[in-house]
């Protein structure tokens, strides 16, 4: 299964890129919005994990782009944030984020083992 991941937290997205790497995914890492809408046209991801406080475009916008497209529309999106207010997960959620999981409550096995609950759906 391919995965983008969105976050521009340097240690974070080691981290996450080697943990779901151990756990036979393949990830494609960006650090930025721009970037992140650029990767995932190309790549063509069966599950997004993004972050939403991003240099250059938001994670809400690229959220908002990402369901807009036909083709991208069914991709599930985890969100990955520290934002914890409930209008942003209530904006996440109506812009079509499947998840919306907050880093500092979330711990890094119970994320991997989240994505491969996705494994399981799109398989």
């Amino acid at each position: 299964m391919k995965i983008v991941l969105v976050e521009d937290d340097k240690f974070l997205r080691s981290v996450l890129e080697r943990k779901l790497s151990e756990n036979g995914f393949q990830v494609v890492s960006v650090i930025n919005g721009n970037e992140a809408l650029e990767k995932i046209l190309i790549e063509r991801p069966e599950l997004i994990l993004l972050d939403i406080i991003l240099p250059q475009k938001s994670g809400f916008f690229i959220l908002e782009k990402i369901k807009q497209d036909p083709q991208f529309k069914n991709v599930p999106v985890l969100v990955i944030s520290n934002l914890s207010q409930a209008e942003d997960i209530e904006k996440a959620k109506n812009l079509g984020a499947s998840e919306y999981l907050v880093k500092a409550k979330i711990s890094l096995e119970d994320l991997v083992n989240k994505v491969k609950s996705y494994k399981s759906k799109t398989s």
